[in-house]
């Protein structure tokens, strides 16, 4: 029985993984759900550092790793795809989309920074509190609005801007099968995410 549920779950993440190919915007908005609870989490951790506890640094650090292996190494690199395909098909967009583009690139380097700060903080239990605190909020604040910016203004576009062919070119971007994929697969087992 334990067997099968984790077949289950495992068959889910790969349908999240591939499901680009059958239903984009479906998947799409499904990354950016796993996304906001896994925000949510280390939001959690952080509220525990901020009051003076003890977070899990070992919790946050792989929420981090886990959006920076898949978010920053599958998702946002198809984004990017789709972004420059519905500029050319509506130029109106140009300002947004390149806004997005350059929110992808803030995004990684504030993870790299937060995780770098977690890594200090785990590894020799030395971090300094207001650089950590600094280093989650950045991340935290960016992401969130970055979502919700795609979710209001990106997702609904794209339904109808975006064609077979479109969304074939973002699949190929980085192919499910690709090693990128199977890290990001091997890091969400570990947070229990399958």
């Amino acid at each position: 029985m334990a067997q099968r549920l984790i077949q289950i779950k495992r068959l889910r993440l790969a349908r999240c993984l591939i499901g680009l190919m059958i239903d984009p915007i479906a998947a799409w908005h499904a990354d950016h759900a796993r996304f906001a609870r896994l925000l949510d989490d280390l939001e959690a951790e952080v509220l525990r550092f901020h009051e003076g506890g003890s977070p899990d640094y070992e919790r946050m650090r792989d929420i981090v790793l886990w959006l920076r292996h898949y978010a920053d190494g599958v998702h946002h690199p198809r984004e990017d795809v789709a972004f420059e395909r519905m500029a050319l098909r509506d130029a109106s967009l140009g300002l947004q989309v390149n806004r997005l583009r350059q929110e992808h690139r803030v995004i990684g380097h504030a993870g790299e920074a937060l995780l770098a700060g977690l890594d200090a903080a785990a590894n020799d239990g030395f971090a300094p509190r207001a650089e950590l605190e600094t280093a989650a909020a950045t991340f935290l604040v960016y992401y969130r609005n970055h979502l919700n910016s795609e979710e209001t203004n990106i997702l609904p576009r794209a339904a109808g801007l975006l064609g077979e062919e479109d969304w074939a070119a973002v699949a190929a971007v980085v192919p499910a099968e690709s090693g990128r994929a199977a890290a990001a697969l091997h890091a969400a087992r570990t947070l229990g995410l399958i």
